[in-house]
């Protein structure tokens, strides 16, 4: 690795990591550029240890000593800025002091996660990078195989997402599914009972679902406001419901798919 002085943040040097807190520039320009972002050093190690290649590193001097285990393989440039300038570049103050851009990995086929699976995780149209992180984290944890994202998800390589998962979202394998008329043949042919969490008055209350669980189960959890489409419920086998208590309607949906993971045992 080639460690650089940062003298001037506006330098196309650093130009992967302008302007970090604009959703949409970030969301439409990595995409293009074929690359994402990374915080902390050990988000950071974690994504070199899954097999993804660096293009480059940004950081404070003090979190070097951690990251040069991890980046010393790779002939890439490190460049070392003051927090006044990281703050400058990326529009924040980056209080976990280190970022790396990272090249997008191949994007597998979700036939081919499906394949070996037994529990997966959809999700349709969550827009909330927090809650797709934290969702990719319960799944690394309670033993999902495996998540499939629709196209209007919020990308769970965003560096938000990828924060809040603690690099998880490196380990659990996901791809983007096509729309429903097409995703549903996809998860039937390969033997899953499609389930959507809702409140539904014909729901099947989680619990008794746990009791006698499918082979194979793909949980289909909706958007923050609006819930599952109409298309999502129509193509469903089975409407599923975590019973609430106190007056309370649902919970927060990263919580849900915690809740019926942890309930089908992974």
């Amino acid at each position: 690795m080639q460690i650089e002085r940062v003298t001037d943040a506006a330098s196309d040097a650093v130009a992967d990591y302008a302007s970090l807190t604009d959703v949409a520039l970030r969301s439409r320009t990595e995409s293009e550029r074929g690359l994402y972002i990374a915080e902390s050093a050990k988000v950071i190690t974690r994504a070199i240890r899954a097999g993804h290649r660096p293009r480059s590193v940004l950081t404070e001097e003090r979190w070097l000593s951690a990251l040069e285990p991890a980046l010393e393989p790779f002939d890439i440039a490190v460049h070392v800025a003051e927090p006044d300038q990281l703050e400058h570049i990326t529009g924040y103050r980056v209080h976990r002091g280190a970022l790396a851009a990272f090249e997008r990995p191949v994007q597998p086929d979700a036939a081919d996660l499906l394949r070996d699976a037994r529990r997966v995780v959809v999700l349709e149209d969550i827009v909330d990078h927090t809650n797709v992180g934290a969702i990719f984290r319960s799944a690394a944890a309670l033993g999902a195989d495996a998540v499939l994202v629709t196209e209007r998800c919020a990308d769970p390589l965003y560096r938000r997402s990828v924060r809040v998962s603690m690099g998880t979202v490196f380990q659990v394998p996901w791809s983007r599914l096509p729309a429903w008329d097409q995703a549903l043949p996809i998860l039937h042919d390969h033997g899953f009972e499609v389930l959507a969490l809702a409140l539904a008055d014909d729901a099947v209350p989680l619990r008794t679902l746990a009791a006698d669980a499918p082979e194979r189960v793909a949980l289909v959890f909706g958007s923050e406001g609006d819930g599952l489409s109409r298309r999502a419920l129509a193509a469903a086998d089975r409407v599923v419901t975590i019973p609430m208590a106190g007056g309370v309607d649902s919970l927060n949906v990263a919580a849900s798919a915690a809740v019926a993971l942890y309930a089908l045992g992974g």
